[in-house]
C-alpha cells in the first residue's frame, strides 16, 4: 500500500529559537511571531502579549506557541474589559460632575473658598516721632530751593555772596504766605455766599465787596462773582469796565436758557483780575424793585457756576432783598467808617441780626473799617472800635485811606498802595477762613 499523505496542515518553519545573538536574545522570535500570526488570522495586538508571552520560551515547540497565542487573546481580551470599565467609570464621574452633588445644578456643588483679602487688616497709626515719606520735602533736600531775598540786606547779603549765601525770609514774608494759604482754602460745600452790609450808606461797602471779590479771584484758581443786591440803583458796575448792558433783571428772565458756563457769561462782565460782576438795574423807569425771591432765583443759577458769591447788598435791612440775602448767607462782612455814628450803626446791626435770629452771622462775621478820608486829627480812638467789634465777632480788619479808592472809578488792585493791598489780603485771609466750615 502506498503510503498515506499527511493530512495535517504543515505548521510554518520557526527559526532557530536555540541560537542567541550577540547580546544575549533570541533572533527570529518577532519574524516567526508575524509569520505565524498571518496564518492564524490573529490581530497585531495579540502578537505584542504573544511575543512577550514566548520571548521566554527557548523550545520553540508548536503545541507551546499555540498555548502563547491563546495566552495573548486573553491578554488582548482583559485589557479591552479594564479600558471598557475605566471608559464607563470616567463617564459616570462626568455625569456626576454635571449634575452636582446632591442634585444641585452644574458647578454648584463644589466651590473654591473665597480668596482671603489681603489688606482687610485696618492699617496701623504711624508711630510717632519716626520719618516717614512727608519727612523728604524739597525745601530740606535740594540745594538753593530756597527763593532769593527780594529786598533789604538779605538781598544785599545774597547779591555780594553771589547766592552763596541765602538768608531766612523776612517776617513780612512768611506772613504773607500764610495769608495766601488761608485766602486759598477749598471750598468745602461747593459753593460759598458772602453778604456785605452796612446800615450807614457813604463807608465803603461797595468798595470793600470789588476788593475782597478781586483780591479772592486773583489768588485762587476758582470762580468768584459779585452780585448787586440793591434793591435801588446799585453802583457796583461802576467799579469795573463793563463787557456787557445785561442785569441781574435779564438774568432773572432767561435763567431758564442758562445751561452751561459761556450762557452765564452773557450777563456778567469780568475784570482784570478776574472777579465777575453781575449788574443790577441802571434803568431809572424801572419800577418793580428786586426782591428776596429773586434774589434766590438768580442765586440757584449761580451756584452752579461759581465757587464764591459775594453780595453788595443795600443799605436797609428791613426790605425783602436783604431777608433773601440773609436767609442764603454762610457768612457776613459788615462795613463802618472809623466814626462814632459809622461804629453805631455797626454795632446796631449786630444787635438787630442777633435778634432776628442770626446769631451764628455774628459770630462769625468779619468788620472791616474803613477809612475813606486822608489821614486826619480825629479824636476817635480806633483801638477801642477794634476792641468793641473784636468781642462780638470773629476778626477785624482795618483798611486805610487810599487815594485809588477816593476816586471812585474802577478800581485795579496794580494801583494801590501796599498798605491797602496787604489789608485786602488779610479780609481774604479771614474770609477763607470760613470756607472750610458750613453754616451752624
Amino acid at each position: 500500500m502506498p503510503p498515506q499523505p499527511d493530512t495535517q496542515p504543515q505548521q510554518p518553519s520557526l527559526p532557530d529559537a536555540g541560537r542567541l545573538g550577540p547580546h544575549g536574545h533570541q533572533p527570529g522570535l518577532q519574524d516567526r511571531d508575524r509569520a505565524y500570526g498571518q496564518q492564524s488570522g490573529l490581530p497585531d495586538g495579540t502578537l505584542a502579549h504573544g511575543q512577550q508571552s514566548e520571548s521566554g520560551l527557548l523550545d520553540g515547540g508548536r503545541a507551546h506557541g499555540r498555548h502563547a497565542v491563546q495566552g495573548g487573546e486573553g491578554g488582548s481580551q482583559g485589557r479591552a474589559s479594564t479600558g471598557r470599565a475605566s471608559f464607563e467609570e470616567r463617564e459616570e464621574r462626568e455625569e456626576r460632575g454635571g449634575r452636582g452633588e446632591q442634585g444641585q445644578a452644574p458647578g454648584v456643588g463644589r466651590r473654591r473658598a473665597a480668596p482671603v483679602p489681603v489688606f482687610a487688616a485696618p492699617p496701623r497709626a504711624p508711630v510717632a516721632g519716626r520719618p516717614n515719606a512727608d519727612s523728604l520735602d524739597p525745601e530740606s533736600l535740594l540745594r538753593g530751593r530756597r527763593n532769593a531775598p527780594s529786598k533789604g540786606w538779605r538781598r544785599l547779603v545774597y547779591k555780594a555772596s553771589g547766592g552763596w549765601i541765602k538768608p531766612g525770609e523776612p517776617p513780612e514774608v512768611r506772613r504773607r504766605r500764610e495769608l495766601l494759604t488761608r485766602a486759598r482754602t477749598p471750598v468745602t460745600t461747593g459753593h460759598h455766599r458772602v453778604a456785605v452790609l452796612s446800615l450807614k450808606g457813604g463807608v465803603g461797602k461797595t468798595t470793600t465787596t470789588v476788593g475782597l471779590g478781586a483780591t479772592l479771584a486773583q489768588v485762587r484758581g476758582d470762580r468768584v462773582i459779585a452780585v448787586d443786591a440793591n434793591p435801588d440803583r446799585g453802583t457796583l458796575s461802576d467799579k469795573l469796565v463793563l463787557e456787557t448792558s445785561a442785569t441781574v433783571r435779564d438774568l432773572l428772565t432767561e435763567r431758564d436758557q442758562v445751561k452751561r458756563y459761556v450762557d452765564i457769561r452773557a450777563f456778567t462782565s469780568q475784570a482784570p483780575s478776574r472777579l465777575e460782576v453781575l449788574a443790577s438795574d441802571r434803568d431809572p423807569s424801572v419800577s418793580e424793585a428786586f426782591s428776596g425771591g429773586d434774589y434766590q432765583a438768580v442765586s440757584q443759577v449761580l451756584e452752579n457756576f461759581y465757587s464764591i458769591c459775594i453780595t453788595d447788598c443795600g443799605t436797609g435791612l428791613l426790605h425783602s432783598a436783604m431777608g433773601g440775602v440773609l436767609g442764603l448767607a454762610d457768612q457776613i462782612v459788615l462795613v463802618s467808617s472809623p466814626s462814632v455814628d459809622g461804629a453805631r450803626a455797626a454795632s446796631a446791626t449786630l444787635d438787630w441780626l442777633e435778634a432776628h435770629h442770626y446769631g451764628d452771622l455774628v459770630r462769625n462775621a468779619t468788620v472791616v473799617l474803613c477809612s475813606v478820608r486822608p489821614r486826619s486829627k480825629s479824636a476817635v480812638d480806633i483801638s477801642k472800635l477794634e476792641a468793641h467789634f473784636a468781642a462780638r465777632c470773629r476778626a477785624v480788619i482795618r483798611v486805610p485811606y487810599d487815594p485809588h479808592l477816593e476816586e471812585g472809578a474802577e478800581i485795579d488792585l496794580d494801583r494801590l498802595q501796599e498798605a491797602t493791598r496787604d489789608a485786602y489780603l488779610q479780609l481774604a485771609a479771614c474770609v477763607g477762613d470760613g470756607f472750610a466750615g458750613t453754616r451752624e
